[in-house]
């Protein structure tokens, strides 16, 4: 599975998400190397049932032992979050020859509808991709003691300055 098919089957699966992440990066005109796609989903059970079935038709499961259908339950999410301090529910493609992460953020530090409101759309292959704006890119990547966060972070400034 090759990104593209990734954003084909989010679009046709009518998934309302955000890119974010290194591949984010790059269509901000950061050049970063990235082994995932990094997705903030909006957590509406509609939504989330889009995105589950999206998943299915892909191939992607859950790394972690448990079901796809876990990403809905809110408690769940949250615990994930509080609890073992995990930020995103990553899937991968276990099938392909090249396998793909994605990467869900369970909660992301943004409020979701100004952030869909914010979001830039780019074109890829014909494709509308919904990427999140720097503005948000920063939010998401502040404090997280990750050394790549903030260095992405420095170069969303100094494009945000231009």
């Amino acid at each position: 599975m090759l990104y593209l098919d990734l954003f084909q089957a989010l679009h046709a699966h009518q998934v309302r998400y955000l890119l974010v992440g290194g591949l984010a990066m790059n269509l901000h005109g950061v050049p970063r190397m990235t082994m995932d796609v990094d997705l903030v989903l909006a957590m509406d059970e509609a939504n989330l049932d889009h995105f589950i079935d999206c998943a299915k038709s892909l191939g992607l499961v859950p790394l972690a032992p448990v079901p796809l259908s876990a990403l809905k339950d809110p408690a769940q999410r949250k615990d994930w979050f509080e609890q073992k301090h995990m930020l995103a529910f990553g899937l991968q493609n276990t099938n392909a020859r090249v396998p793909v992460m994605v990467d869900i953020l369970i909660a992301p530090q943004v409020d979701i509808q100004q952030a869909f409101e914010r979001s830039l759309s780019r074109d890829l292959n014909g494709l509308p991709i919904a990427l999140a704006c720097i503005e948000d890119m920063i939010a998401l990547k502040t404090n997280t003691g990750r050394a790549q966060d903030e260095s992405d972070i420095e170069h969303l400034e100094r494009i945000r300055e231009r």
